[in-house]
């Protein structure tokens, strides 16, 4: 196998608050009066709650300009050394923004981080914002303001993220007014919940892909509608096992997705607190599965033609994914 490092990949599925270094969060939380306990990576999560409330202890160390700047900048310099050419970061703006009543300064601060780890480390970087489907409609509101706000400044789109228990229907409203605005729509759907999940993500919610999207094989005709409409999946198997939602690596249905003809992507959602990273989920991949350097090639490529990166960064990319290969 060919270095994994050096093979040129998007980023589509990552929350930039789980990308923090350990290092990192422990210096802004003594920073700003917050005790940082061991390591989440150390921690056995029972299910996706246990998950978020452990994830909540980052969102209270971030606090000032300089804390999201940085975390966004070391996301550029560490992405760049795992072969990301190109990432979609998700970050919950609005919630952040409310957290500190300064709704604008997170989102500023990040794109500020993320415009410098570019010019230091050549990672080109879009962001997504999320929100919760627990929280509220006012919210999403404000994110969708947000995002149109800043959409010049890097902001390509909006979705719904948290647990999938709670409906995306009464969204629809905010979501279509995100589209007509010119941004993208992704949502998370299909990874604790079933197929009725990501049906609703599709119609109405008008989803562009599928955040997870592993159970979609629970219905062979949703595998059928997602392969015919060329959706792609966002599919995160370090993430899905760590929380829960697989029993194993080597029992992740990535294989299945991929012989049932589905657009697959790989990604970490949450590298920092399950301890991986984009190259390494790659080569995980490989050897789980027995994949040679075409496969992973194919991923790559995956990814880079379901991004929103402009024509010119995907050809670039994929230029570099086929030298890589030859």
């Amino acid at each position: 196998m060919r270095d994994l490092t050096r093979l040129p990949k998007a980023h589509l599925h990552v929350h930039l608050e789980s990308t923090v270094r350990w290092e990192t969060l422990r210096e802004i939380g003594a920073a700003n009066g917050v005790d940082v306990p061991g390591h989440p990576g150390d921690a056995a999560f029972s299910g996706f709650r246990q998950f978020a409330d452990h994830n909540s202890l980052v969102r209270h160390c971030l606090r000032r300009p300089e804390d999201f700047h940085r975390i966004a900048a070391e996301f550029c310099e560490d992405e760049a050394a795992q072969g990301t050419g190109y990432a979609e970061v998700t970050f919950t703006a609005a919630s952040h923004g409310e957290r500190l009543g300064d709704l604008e300064m997170p989102l500023e601060a990040v794109l500020a981080g993320l415009a410098e780890g570019r010019a230091a480390h050549g990672v080109e970087t879009r962001v997504l914002l999320d929100h919760s489907r627990r929280r509220s409609l006012d919210r999403a509101w404000r994110t969708v303001k947000l995002a149109t706000r800043y959409a010049a400044g890097g902001v390509v789109g909006v979705g719904l993220a948290g647990e999938e228990t709670y409906p995306a229907a009464p969204f629809t409203e905010v979501f279509d007014a995100a589209r007509e605005a010119g941004l993208h729509v992704v949502h998370h759907a299909g990874e604790a919940c079933g197929p009725d999940s990501i049906r609703e993500a599709i119609a109405p919610g008008g989803t562009e892909r599928l955040g997870h999207g592993i159970r979609v094989l629970d219905d062979d005709d949703l595998v059928a509608e997602v392969r015919e409409r060329a959706i792609p999946l966002e599919v995160c198997p370090t993430s899905n096992v760590a929380l829960g939602f697989v029993p194993s690596f080597a029992a992740h249905p990535l294989p299945r997705l991929r012989e049932a003809g589905l657009v697959v992507t790989l990604n970490t959602d949450v590298p920092s607190i399950v301890g991986t990273s984009l190259s390494q989920e790659y080569a995980q991949v490989a050897e789980t599965f027995g994949y040679g350097e075409a496969v992973m090639a194919e991923f790559a490529r995956a990814s880079v033609v379901s991004s929103f990166a402009p024509a010119a960064t995907k050809e670039r990319l994929l230029r570099g994914i086929d030298a890589w290969l030859a």
